[in-house]
């Protein structure tokens, strides 16, 4: 397999970096999108059920000893509960940007390796293919059709690396948008929902 690897050229070695690395988001992102949302459900049942026994102090109390960016919102959204409801909209409006942040992290390096793994293909395609015609031309155009075919193929093992790199480059980083995409919507409702039990409640 590592001879196969090193048949591909010195290209070969930004399109295995470029695999590394898309490795070790895909892992870090699917991690963090996890305890996300085991956190969301959890704390946001607790806190509602508290505000709905007339307890936003305790809910308080709840949000503050819990860390992460969930709790930190919620936090504010009963923090500012005797403010007017635009007010209450604008700041958590401002808190919920910067856990969208945290939500994207490396999902934008993703797309780039989803991009340029197939191009670092093409191009390690292209200049192993330019070597064999100039030992073509070398010969004087007498080369056999097996030493042709064998130089071709060894050319072509970029490109079928970029791909295999990119493909599943791009995959991961279309369902964690869709993840981020959820996530915000959730977030969103549950901020609403916290904000009308603080009214019903007074």
């Amino acid at each position: 397999m590592f001879s196969l690897f090193l048949k591909g050229g010195l290209l070969m070695w930004p399109i295995l970096l470029c695999s590394i690395v898309s490795f070790a988001i895909i892992l870090e992102r699917f991690w963090y999108f996890y305890k996300i949302k085991t956190k969301i459900f959890n704390i946001f049942t607790r806190i509602k059920n508290l505000l709905k026994e007339g307890k936003p102090d305790e809910a308080l109390k709840l949000c503050e000893s819990t860390p992460g960016p969930i709790a930190h919102i919620l936090a504010i959204g009963i923090r500012i509960r005797h403010r007017t409801l635009e007010e209450k909209e604008k700041l958590i409006s401002r808190a919920g940007s910067k856990f969208i942040r945290q939500l994207e992290k490396n999902l934008q390096i993703l797309a780039i390796i989803g991009n340029i793994a197939p191009l670092l293909g093409l191009l390690g395609t292209v200049t192993g293919m330019i070597r064999v015609f100039m030992k073509i031309q070398e010969l004087g155009g007498k080369v056999d059709a097996q030493a042709l075919a064998g130089g071709i193929w060894e050319a072509l093992i970029t490109t079928a690396a970029g791909l295999f790199v990119a493909i599943p480059t791009l995959v991961a980083y279309h369902y964690f948008e869709g993840k981020v995409d959820n996530i915000v919507a959730e977030m969103k409702d549950v901020a609403t929902e916290v904000i009308e039990l603080q009214i019903a409640n007074g």
